[in-house]
């Protein structure tokens, strides 16, 4: 039904009107969606405990360190101590404004694509975003853009950033369904 995209391409969120019944046509958004969120580019700053991960395997990041009271490591080991506000090309230290880890409240790791979707849609565990808001921070926060400028030989997620902007404004749009426990991208 759906035209088929290559791993590092999205569809365009207008492939999806072949899906007549909109509710149905939110949880294939979504679904899309999710092949950026759960992608490590994202999983690894949305992790599932107090240490980031890196590469595309669930790597505990290296140097080991830590979370922190405010997401942005411990005093000594903050993550800016390394990563700046632009990829580091000769050192291989990636780099975006705001380098940060995502709030506990907001890990993927191991999550399904229908928990993240709760996650997102729900302000007690998304920051205190609105779904507009959930719309501009992934189609516009530069550290969410670096996901798909990661530097060095690193895999960038699936798409474009204005692409994927696009998807979750699509899924907005048409209800921000969110897809079976049993579905996946």
């Amino acid at each position: 039904m759906l035209p088929q995209v290559g791993p590092s391409e999205l569809r365009a969120p207008e492939a999806f009107g072949v899906i007549t019944d909109k509710a149905d046509r939110s949880r294939a958004l979504f679904l899309e969606a999710s092949r950026v969120l759960l992608h490590p580019r994202c999983a690894n700053c949305h992790p599932d405990g107090s240490s980031p991960y890196q590469r595309t395997g669930l790597q505990l990041h290296d140097p080991p360190v830590q979370r922190g009271p405010e997401d942005r490591g411990i005093p000594g080991m903050e993550c800016t101590s390394c990563h700046q506000d632009r990829n580091a090309e000769l050192a291989r230290v990636p780099g975006a404004p705001n380098w940060h880890l995502a709030p506990l409240s907001m890990a993927w790791v191991g999550r399904t694509p229908r928990q993240v979707c709760e996650q997102l849609k729900d302000p007690a565990r998304n920051g205190g975003k609105s779904l507009a808001q959930i719309v501009e921070h992934n189609a516009h926060d530069e550290l969410v853009g670096w996901g798909w400028r990661p530097g060095a030989d690193r895999e960038p997620a699936p798409g474009t950033q204005e692409r994927f902007g696009a998807i979750v404004a699509a899924w907005v749009d048409t209800g921000a369904e969110c897809p079976s426990e049993e579905a996946r991208p």
